[in-house]
């Protein structure tokens, strides 16, 4: 009987697993068969009870102690805007009694963009334009009485009382003078568009001025269908060892109409990725980088006497990750930052004061975000990759660092979005196995409510592929352990080979072997592959984050070096698995994955069948400085660590199949890395395929695009892998 029953359950078993539907790539670009629900845009409101959401239909207002929807603070049909109106942004006044709208968003670079902003009054549920033209960057005064606001490279203050406007800046000019936001350059690397900050009292504002005379343009060329000649878009970008733009900090006082500037000392050439005001009298805080990126110093500024103290410093031999803003507490001496000092990225309290610096964390992992600072209860909420590298566990820290509890419950992924009081969190929790969960959470961790389980596409992907990341790890012979994730086809042959692709990014501080749901869409193409019959993996070469500094700063002035042999070792550990086929081993990247993926078929020509490099950096001379130059100091200063490792070089090794793509308008690895490749492949008389999408940007993506080059790669793939 038991026998009988057995194979009963065998036979069941192997009906399921011929009974998996097939992923097809119009499931995963245009149907919308795997899209998630998702929770948009959450702003606390201040009272520390409520939230707001954005969704097609208004700012919807939820209570967090129940998660239940209570209304709306603005109802979209109400407003009786254009059909073609959308509403992109939002923020809500201190008082809670104005929103600012943001719509029909234009998109400039990766963050910035300008858009149609508009006044909502929430007491007489009126709404006014703030400006007939698109604008940047608009923010409420803190009172709510005033929007400072970007227009044409200037600084504007609108009066919402008066309805008048005054214009702070005049020189600001395209591809010269910006005030108020900042460089291209600036945007892409430090990650900040916002140039002006509002100070507590709302009658000072400081902002950035931007002289970028100096600064050499690029020029795409751009091809309009709709007429018979291109046109060009010529932008001011740094790339490594050249002129940066000279920034200058200037504050405004509204009272008295007069702007002063922050001298900052004679050397320009540095940087100022951040500023803001402390929490004491018209005290501004800001941070100066020098030009090698490895001094980090904050300096506090008087803003009525412009007197300035240092009141930290920070030196690394190689240089210091990329500065955030840092948290000022109320007790008006304070400060919280994050520093890699000890090796790895943990928490310290700085004295403005007397510069005293007193660790709160020791740990041997990464810090990875400061959710909440609870400062009656003296604690920090963070995540961290406290379990193992390629997870986020939400922990908990009191000031003086003796008592750390971590509060998620599961292996996987955490964010925290506190309310203004720290009685609650929103969670977003995603693991290999489950499609994002929102859930309301105490500040015990405890779960309130499920907001969204994604349940219906967890359903929906159970009844394809059961194919799933597998995490393990393996030991090169320098003895260096390398995490990856492995995709493996389902109802596997014993004794059959099967062929590899990997999945490569690699550069410094990132990482790809995350326990999430991270590139979601690649992660249903490299399923889609595995039921082909293609094995997928992913390993974090040497110079990826969340191990410490030391793992991540071994590949100083030395760029695609070490990376590229953790990916030939990781080629030959997997070509030796009984079940992989050595002779049919593939790579696949983007941008700095591109790069990675030129070089292995190139240099590591050996070991790779079949590669496909999408949007390449391929000389490092040819990208950003601020970027480069953090990695590999100047060409002046490295020339040997910029080119000895540009696939360029390598180009008479390969022998393998190369598919290069990229889009004509990328702003951020420029085209012209391609066509220098590709002038090389040509010249060393090489055979290859290349693709151009016109007009698209890093990203390649509007309309088909997607669908396009997945349907491209994937072809590809399966005829050449």
């Amino acid at each position: 009987m038991k026998k009988i029953i057995t194979t009963i359950i065998v036979a069941l078993m192997c009906c399921n697993l011929y009974s998996q539907k097939e992923i097809t790539l119009s499931d995963i670009w245009q149907t919308g068969t795997f899209r998630p629900k998702y929770i948009s845009e959450i702003r606390p409101l201040s009272n520390g009870d409520y939230y707001c959401i954005l969704t097609k239909d208004g700012i919807e207002k939820y209570e967090y102690k129940t998660g239940k929807k209570v209304g709306f603070l603005v109802d979209f049909s109400t407003l009786h805007f254009d059909k073609n109106t959308y509403i992109t942004d939002y923020s809500i006044s201190n008082d809670n009694t104005k929103i600012l709208l943001a719509a029909n968003s234009q998109e400039i670079y990766r963050h910035s963009f300008l858009a149609d902003y508009y006044v909502y009054n929430l007491k007489d549920k009126s709404i006014i334009a703030l400006s007939k033209d698109k604008i940047r960057l608009a923010e409420f005064s803190p009172k709510g009485d005033k929007v400072a606001f970007v227009r044409d490279n200037n600084l504007f203050i609108s009066d919402l009382t008066s309805m008048t406007e005054t214009q702070i800046t005049k020189d600001g000019k395209y591809n010269h003078i910006i005030n108020g936001t900042t460089d291209w350059v600036y945007e892409e690397e430090f990650a900040i568009t916002k140039g002006f900050f509002w100070n507590n009292d709302g009658n000072k504002i400081a902002f950035y001025r931007f002289d970028q005379s100096n600064v050499k343009e690029y020029d795409m060329t751009m091809f309009p269908q709709d007429s018979l000649y291109p046109t060009h878009y010529k932008y001011k970008y740094p790339k490594a060892g050249e002129d940066n733009s000279v920034v200058d900090i200037y504050i405004y006082n509204l009272e008295d109409k007069t702007t002063k500037h922050v001298d900052m000392g004679i050397d320009h050439d540095i940087y100022l990725p951040r500023m803001q005001w402390t929490k004491g009298d018209n005290q501004l805080c800001i941070t100066r980088l020098n030009r090698h990126q490895n001094e980090y110093e904050l300096y506090v500024v008087n803003a009525n006497t412009l007197e300035m103290k240092k009141v930290y410093k920070e030196v690394d031999e190689c240089y210091i990750e990329q500065p955030d803003f840092v948290n000022f507490l109320n007790d008006k001496e304070n400060l919280i930052l994050k520093s890699e000092r000890n090796g790895f990225m943990n928490l310290y309290k700085i004295n403005i004061n007397n510069r005293s610096i007193t660790p709160i964390t020791n740990n041997n992992y990464d810090i990875d975000n400061i959710c909440y600072i609870d400062e009656k209860e003296k604690s920090i909420y963070f995540t961290a990759a406290a379990s193992k590298p390629y997870n986020r566990e939400l922990m908990k820290v009191d000031f003086d660092g003796k008592k750390q509890v971590k509060l998620s419950k599961e292996e996987g992924t955490y964010t925290a979005d506190f309310s203004t009081n720290g009685k609650y969190y929103i969670s977003s929790f995603s693991n290999t196995d489950t499609p994002t969960i929102y859930t309301i959470n105490n500040n015990k961790g405890n779960v309130v409510v499920t907001l969204e389980d994604n349940k219906e596409l967890k359903n929906v992907l159970n009844s394809y592929s059961p194919a799933r990341k597998e995490f393990s790890s393996f030991k090169t012979s320098l003895g260096d352990s390398l995490y990856y994730w492995i995709i493996k086809p389902t109802n596997m042959e014993k004794g059959k080979k099967y062929p590899l692709l990997f999945y490569v990014y690699g550069g410094p501080g990132s990482q790809e072997v995350l326990n999430s749901q991270s590139r979601f869409s690649d992660y249903m193409w490299f399923r889609m592959l595995a039921q082909k019959g293609y094995v997928i993996a992913c390993v974090d070469n040497r110079g990826t984050g969340f191990r410490g500094s030391k793992f991540k700063k071994c590949t100083y002035m030395d760029l695609g070096n070490k990376e590229t042999q953790d990916q030939f070792e990781a080629a030959q550990y997997f070509g030796n698995l009984d079940f992989i086929d050595k002779d049919r081993i593939g790579i696949f990247g983007w941008s700095y994955g591109g790069y990675m993926s030129s070089l292995c078929i190139t240099k590591g020509h050996k070991y790779y069948k079949t590669a496909i490099a999408v949007a390449p950096v391929t000389n490092w001379r040819n990208y950003d400085n601020v970027y480069t130059e953090r990695f590999m100091r100047t060409p002046q200063e490295n020339a040997d660590g910029y080119d000895k490792n540009s696939p360029i070089n390598f180009v008479d090794d390969l022998t393998g199949n190369f598919l290069l793509i990229h889009g004509t308008a990328d702003d951020n690895v420029h085209y012209q890395n391609t066509m220098n490749l590709t002038t090389a492949l040509i010249k060393a008389n090489k055979q290859f395929s290349q693709f151009s999408y016109p007009n698209k940007n890093h990203g390649i993506y509007g309309g088909n695009t997607r669908f396009h080059l997945y349907t491209m790669m994937t072809n590809f793939l399966l005829k050449n892998l």
